[in-house]
């Protein structure tokens, strides 16, 4: 007789990976054990030789679909004195850190239950196995046991605890396992005026009052369940707007469809322009609205589930204001049992956005989303299993030919990004402002959190902290280095600065290539080009059109777009109008009178020219910039596309929106001097001038001045990559969440036999600028 001790690294808690050990050593006729620790899983497998030996291979080889082993140490030990194989109970190793699984979409197989009149969860809206279901919203702590999470609430009942007892059963060892007799309840809560126009009784009952967690009768339940999701789904049809609570946090949902009910809600959620994601019920569904390749169909059918950014087939009877004439439509399919009833109910797609006012964090307590969501919401669709962490849904596209997170959340985060190196110092990396993640860096984890948001209230920075305290928590992380912005107003540099532990403070254009570089491996100088909005220079201006030359550690500034004033800072920028006219007179004060600009200052309000031009002059709050996405920004108010964005990048959006691809011609920079060499943008707006002066159209203007913007990321990577000896250009910044912009650079760099780098695994945007932040503070770890 042999024995193996193993011990098992990776996502594999929370997957059912104890019963697959436990099932796989049951066939093979082997002794032994199994038990989740909070350093992975342990095991030992004791009997034939041969076997042992091909025991390790054979957990590689079979490992349920939704674990990721990472490493298999294995250890030869005495054989013990054993009968039959268990599952033992958990341990807890102080300082021990193991990975935790993201949420899981509802698999096919609990899926069909939820649909099969004979099956006893049939209609059950919480129903999950081993292979689906929640996990990171619903964990306290590690190892990944139900008393651990927020099923500890849930006693189970004898048929629940049966399957879960038996190793045979899909849900043995399934921690979220219930049913309608011991598992969690929806409940529905009407608004009262509501109630009476849509013929419900003012109290029907479904409400929170009387909850209870004592077994029920199943028929009884499945009959309130239908009749409560019945109602839901009538008050949807009749164009009413529902609050229903998630995974991670609430949804707003409404009839896509009903354009009336589409702009009531943006009225009531302040989210004015900005798109809507949508959910339908089926692929087919998703096929009749968008032009889907098969990278998006496995996306929007996977495991995540996330919300897919495809290219739209026409309006599909969609209401106009949920996405406006925008090219792209956010689309998922359900990844809940509720989500499948609801749906299927319906019959038709959803509006499903997050449960909050603009920029506040999504709801994720009943409690909570009844006060914050009450001017919203018509009703509440809600249910009594906790969420120990809000997650929005995360947003992915494909491009360049892989899959790409716009914004990274539920059924992405934790998961941590591989390093390429060991630390030996713990590293917590703030985030920026805008978009904020945080990163914790440990052993060779980089454990990027899911999107935060905008760190611009109370609500976000509580958001912030709680999450960080959970992060800390399960993975066992006690940060001694701490990176952040060089922006001292950021919020997030202010909690910085308040931590009494060894900091450094990370330019934002070089966390983003750091990061770029990073997550591909590349330890080597790299060209970095750096475009989008807003970053804090090293010299107090705000960058964004930025050529670097990077390691991880260092970066030399080797080139910039021509600065210009940004008249009123941040009024620039909601005012895309505002920044043409200061474009203008940064660049030439002449280019006023071209004939070119007379449609912009025709549109300006009264007496604004004569102010900004005060403003340039004498030079009051005008911060200089040299930002590529105020740029985008001047163009689109210049070709009358946008004067005042209502979102982020909207002016951009629209101009990317607009462009023609079959258009001739392209405008062109200048590039002059050195050290660092300046992209000088003024033959380019002169073109554009000369363009409106004859009457081009805007798809024209949009299609030209996106190829100069192209041309000029390759023409400063090919320059910068041979005077620097190095192959790799590393593209990043929200910029680069241009399509257009991205594919054309991408390709250009390689057609000029240069190796192109993005964020694969983290958005391009400002989500992957703590990641970034990590590494640098650790190459810079020794100086502090």
């Amino acid at each position: 007789m042999k024995a193996l001790s193993l011990h098992i690294t990776g996502i594999v808690q929370g997957v059912g990976f104890r019963p697959f050990v436990y099932n796989l050593a049951r066939s093979a006729g082997l002794e032994g054990w199994v038990l989740n620790s909070s350093e992975g899983v342990f095991c030992l497998v004791q009997g034939d030789p041969t076997v042992v030996d091909a025991f390790p291979e054979a957990l590689r080889s079979g490992a349920p679909p939704m674990s990721l082993i990472e490493s298999i140490v294995a250890e030869e030990v005495e054989p013990e004195a054993l009968s039959g194989f268990s599952i033992r109970e958990s341990a807890e190793v102080d300082g021990a850190m193991t990975l935790v699984s993201p949420d899981i979409a509802t698999c096919p197989a609990c899926t069909a239950e939820l649909l099969d009149p004979d099956d006893r969860r049939y209609g059950y809206p919480f129903i999950n196995c081993t292979n689906c279901g929640p996990r990171f919203t619903i964990i306290d702590d590690v190892p990944y046991d139900r008393p651990s999470t927020a099923m500890r609430e849930f006693d189970m009942c004898p048929q629940c605890a049966a399957e879960y007892a038996d190793p045979a059963d899909r849900r043995f060892h399934a921690q979220p396992d219930a049913c309608f007799v011991c598992g969690p309840r929806l409940y529905l809560e009407v608004a009262r005026d509501i109630a009476g126009s849509a013929g419900l009784p003012a109290d029907v009952g479904w409400n929170r009052e009387g909850t209870s967690h004592h077994h029920r009768d199943e028929d009884d339940e499945r009959a309130r369940c239908e009749a409560i999701l019945a109602t839901a789904a009538s008050l949807l049809l009749d164009g009413r707007i529902v609050a229903m609570k998630g995974l991670g946090g609430f949804h707003l949902a409404c009839d896509a469809t009903n354009e009336a009910t589409v702009a009531r809600l943006r009225e009531r959620k302040q989210r004015w322009g900005k798109p809507l994601a949508i959910m339908v019920p089926s692929l087919e569904d998703a096929e009749m609205l968008c032009d889907l390749s098969d990278a998006e169909r496995a996306l929007l059918s996977g495991t995540a589930r996330p919300i897919v950014l495809a290219r739209r087939r026409g309006s599909g009877h969609l209401a106009h204001a949920v996405s406006g004439n925008l090219p792209d439509l956010g689309i998922m399919l359900p990844y809940t049992p509720l989500h499948h009833l609801l749906l299927a109910a319906v019959g038709h797609p959803l509006v499903m956005t997050s449960g909050n006012l603009s920029e506040e964090p999504i709801a994720t307590v009943n409690t909570e989303a009844l006060d914050r969501l009450a001017p919203i919401a018509d009703a509440f669709l809600l249910h009594d299993r906790g969420i120990r962490s809000r997650y929005d849904d995360s947003v992915v596209r494909e491009i360049v030919g892989f899959e790409q997170p716009v914004r990274r959340a539920r059924g992405y985060a934790p998961h941590p990004i591989a390093l390429p190196f060991e630390t030996d110092v713990d590293i917590l990396a703030v985030g920026p402002e805008q978009k904020n993640t945080f990163a914790l860096l440990t052993r060779g984890y980089g454990f990027v959190s899911q999107h935060i948001g905008d760190m611009e209230n109370a609500l976000t920075l509580q958001h912030f902290h709680e999450t960080l305290e959970l992060y800390e928590r399960l993975f066992r992380v006690r940060p001694t280095l701490i990176a952040h912005d060089l922006h001292p107003e950021y919020l997030s540099t202010k909690f910085a600065l308040t931590l009494d532990l060894p900091r450094v403070g990370v330019q934002h254009h070089h966390a983003h290539i750091a990061g770029v570089a990073a997550e591909h491996g590349v330890g080597n100088p790299v060209v970095g080009i750096a475009f989008d909005g807003t970053g804090y220079g090293e010299d107090g201006h705000i960058w964004g059109g930025e050529v670097l030359l990077s390691t991880w550690e260092r970066y030399d500034r080797v080139a910039h777009l021509r600065e210009v004033p940004l008249p009123g800072g941040a009024a620039a920028i909601r005012r895309p109008a505002r920044m043409a006219v200061g474009t203008l007179l940064g660049i030439d004060p002449d280019l006023l009178d071209h004939p070119g600009a007379h449609p912009l200052l025709s549109r300006l309000a009264e007496g604004e020219e004569r102010v900004l031009r005060q403003m340039v002059t004498r030079g009051v709050n005008c911060p200089p910039t040299s930002s590529m996405g105020r740029l985008f920004d001047a163009v689109a108010a210049l070709a009358g596309v946008r004067d005042d964005a209502i979102y982020e990048g909207q002016a951009a959006i629209e101009l990317e929106a607009a462009l023609d691809p079959g258009a001739t011609g392209s405008y062109e920079f200048d590039i002059t001097g050195t050290a660092p060499s300046i992209i000088d943008q003024r033959p380019v707006i002169e073109a554009v001038l000369d363009d409106i002066a004859v009457g081009t159209c805007v798809p024209i203007i949009a299609a030209r001045f996106h190829r100069a913007v192209v041309a000029s990321i390759v023409t400063m990577g090919k320059i910068v990559a041979v005077s620097a000896g190095t192959r790799y250009v590393a593209l990043s910044g929200g910029v680069f969440l241009n399509r257009f912009v991205l594919e054309g650079a991408w390709q250009g760099i390689r057609d000029a036999g240069l190796e192109p780098l993005t964020h694969m695994s983290l958005p391009v945007s400002d989500g992957s600028v703590s990641f970034g932040q990590g590494i640098v503070a650790w190459s810079r770890r020794h100086e502090v």
